[in-house]
C-alpha cells in the first residue's frame, strides 16, 4: 500500500506545493526561502521516514510567518489526504528526542480533532534569521488541516536551535509511529467507528 498525496495553496502572500509519501525512505527536497526551516522540514522527513517535497514562494522579505503557516496548512492537507479514511492505523505515536542538552517530547493522536499544545520555551527570539515563535505557527496549521492532536513539550534545554531541532525530529518520529499500519487492527481505531 502506498499512501501519498500532493496539495497546493496559492494566495496573495504565498505559493506552496507539498508532496508527501508516508511509506518513504526519508528523502526530502525542500525549498521554502527560509534555510533554517528547510533544515527543520528535512529533519522531519528523515526521522519520520517520509518522502517530502516542498516548494514555497512567499513574502519572506516581510518575515517568515505567512510562508511557515501556509506550508503547515498544505503539509496538513497532504497528510490528511494520504491517511485517507485512517483505517488500520496505529493512531497514536510518541517520541522523546534529545539534542545535546535539550530534550523534547512529541505525542500525536490522529483523532480527527485538531488540537495543539506547544510548550517549547526558547531563550532567544531568533535562530539566525528564523523567528523562534514560528514553529508554533507551523504545528498549529498542521493540526488544523491534518486533523490531529499534537502535544510538543520542551522538557529542558538552553539552546534555541537544539530545542527547535529536537521538536521537529520528535514530530517526525511520532508521526511515523501514529501513521503506521497495524496489521492486527481492522477498520478505524475508534470505539465510535469514525475519526
Amino acid at each position: 500500500m502506498s499512501r501519498k498525496a500532493a496539495a497546493k495553496r496559492r494566495t496573495g502572500e504565498t505559493d506552496i506545493s507539498v508532496e508527501l509519501a508516508l511509506e518513504g525512505q526519508g528523502r526530502a527536497e525542500v525549498d521554502t526561502g527560509l534555510p533554517f526551516f528547510d533544515h527543520m522540514l528535512t529533519l522531519t522527513a528523515v526521522h519520520g521516514l517520509l518522502d517530502l517535497r516542498v516548494k514555497a514562494a512567499g513574502d519572506t522579505a516581510v518575515d517568515g510567518h505567512h510562508t511557515v503557516e501556509d506550508i503547515g496548512l498544505v503539509f496538513g492537507q497532504a497528510l490528511d489526504e494520504a491517511l485517507g479514511e485512517r483505517q488500520g492505523i496505529a493512531r497514536y505515536g510518541a517520541a522523546l528526542v534529545p539534542m545535546d542538552e535539550a530534550l523534547v517530547r512529541a505525542v500525536i493522536d490522529l483523532s480527527g480533532r485538531p488540537y495543539l499544545v506547544y510548550d517549547v520555551e526558547t531563550p532567544t527570539e531568533r535562530v539566525g534569521d528564523f523567528e523562534t515563535q514560528l514553529p508554533r505557527e507551523f504545528f498549529g496549521a498542521v493540526v488544523t488541516r491534518g486533523r490531529l492532536t499534537l502535544h510538543v513539550s520542551g522538557l529542558y534545554g538552553v539552546n534555541s536551535h537544539h530545542l527547535i531541532e529536537a521538536a521537529f525530529k520528535a514530530f517526525g518520529r511520532a508521526l511515523r509511529a501514529a501513521c503506521r499500519l497495524d496489521e492486527s487492527r481492522v477498520g478505524i481505531p475508534s470505539s465510535k467507528g469514525v475519526l
